[in-house]
């Protein structure tokens, strides 16, 4: 084999399909991996491509914003795609796969490619040397000392270590006329956050939901975890006393409600998620709660009775940087673009966003090993969408996020322009879904393929 033109870190689904591309477009690839020398917490076997949580890719369903991810990967050449629906088991719509075959099939690739060599061992340091690009797709559990290089070549302030994840919900399922328009103390432009406000009887009420709800256990990897006060779950909140969420993330001071002139009891402040409005962050509302138990309890918040949830609230272990801060939509790092990253490193969740974010940055790389300008997938593919994601400087506060809709670039038009009547939700899915499918085929035109789909 020859000296390396890429050096990939890490050897799940990211690392593979980024590495694979690669390899498909004529570059000399070496992966190092650190399995079978040593293994994360989270990890059980040795295998490249490990699926250590779940065996489901989640949603199939094409009118769904993963089931679109998966069939714009399809159309894109995905090696992950292919192999999961080889390796499909019944799961109703869902993808859902063997996990050893699906594994030990995207490791016999991966070995067997000419152009590919597996290098074992820990990686410590930066592989900067050979003067070749880097791609980093350590995922969630990036090792001590490769995180300390990543500190130093970032910044502390740059790597988070833990994620504090509040919901995100549709904003055409928030009851309007139950909440209302404001900021703190008139605060921005006045209006910046909705505001679901309670009575005391609806406050303890909610209380006492919280407290009693089923959350998910602790890995053995996040026992004794210590977490920062500005990053509790509420249920942890809860349990210091009555009171202790209102003087929280729900305390109403200088929030006055139009329809009484006075202050609520308490309150949930609802912050858009993006420039559009599409969705809306429950702030300060991070949690552990199961998903039932989240739609149940935060059900109960005024407002959000039949609130839709693009992304439900976590708290758990995680590496990720400040990506929109850090990189640009190449995923290089602005200060050292030697230097990329692929993955839930980037600040994606989920398996196959980490598979997309793994083939997109291959993607980018050839295009500049070739000497090729190329721009990114447009933001109202699924693809384009979690690019956007993570490269959106317009978002205060970055946070790692699943797919779905409320990321991609809303319609122009909220009504059927054959009828003129406003879209009904699955009308609306199924235009967003129309749109990508005619934008990626355009899009991947311009790179010189012609994708399969549509």
């Amino acid at each position: 084999m020859d000296t390396p033109q890429v050096i990939v870190v890490g050897g799940g689904l990211a690392g593979c399909e980024c590495a694979w591309q690669l390899a498909e477009r004529g570059v000399v690839v070496q992966i190092r991996e650190m399995k079978p020398l040593r293994r994360t917490p989270a990890q059980s076997s040795d295998a490249l491509a490990e699926l250590v949580c779940s065996n489901s890719f989640r949603s199939d369903n094409p009118l769904n914003a993963i089931g679109l991810l998966h069939e714009e990967l399809r159309a894109l050449g995905s090696l992950v795609l292919r192999l999961a629906d080889r390796h499909r088991v019944p799961a109703g719509d869902a993808l859902a796969v063997d996990r050893d075959l699906f594994s030990a099939d995207v490791e016999r690739h991966v070995r067997q490619h000419p152009m590919i060599t597996v290098v074992a061992g820990e990686v410590t340091a930066l592989p900067l040397a050979l003067g070749v690009p880097v791609v980093v797709a350590t995922g969630p559990l990036t090792s001590d000392a490769l995180a300390a290089q990543l500190v130093a070549v970032t910044g502390q302030e740059r790597l988070a270590f833990y994620d504090a994840i509040a919901p995100i919900v549709a904003a055409e399922s928030i009851a309007m006329p139950q909440v209302f328009a404001a900021s703190r103390w008139g605060k921005g432009d006045g209006d910046d956050y909705l505001n679901c406000p309670m009575d005391k009887a609806q406050y303890l009420a909610f209380v006492e939901a919280v407290v009693a709800a089923e959350t998910l256990p602790l890995q053995d990897f996040e026992l004794g975890v210590r977490y920062f006060p500005g990053c509790q779950p509420i249920e942890v909140v809860a349990q210091s006393g009555p009171k202790s969420l209102r003087f929280g993330p729900m305390k109403p001071t200088g929030l006055d409600d139009p329809r009484t002139g006075r202050w609520p009891y308490a309150v949930v402040q609802l912050r858009a998620e993006n420039r559009h409005k599409t969705a809306y962050n429950l702030v300060g509302f991070q949690t552990k709660m199961r998903q039932a138990e989240q739609r149940r309890v935060l059900g109960m918040i005024p407002g959000l009775g039949e609130a839709e949830f693009l992304r439900y609230g976590s708290v758990h272990r995680n590496t990720f940087l400040d990506s929109p801060r850090l990189l640009d939509d190449a995923m290089r790092l602005r200060s050292l673009p030697q230097l990329r990253f692929a993955g839930q490193i980037t600040g994606v969740e989920g398996y196959i966003e980490s598979t997309a974010s793994g083939w997109w940055t291959a993607l980018a790389l050839d295009a500049e090993l070739r000497g090729v300008a190329l721009a990114p997938p447009p933001a109202d593919t699924a693809l384009g969408a979690l690019v956007r994601h993570v490269v959106d400087t317009t978002v205060p506060q970055f946070q790692p996020s699943n797919l779905h809709f409320g990321l991609f670039e809303p319609l122009d038009d909220a009504r059927d322009p054959q009828t003129g009547k406003k879209r009904d939700k699955p009308a609306r899915k199924q235009a967003m879904c129309d749109r990508a499918r005619a934008s990626l085929r355009q899009w991947h035109v311009a790179t010189g393929r012609t994708p399969a789909c549509g």
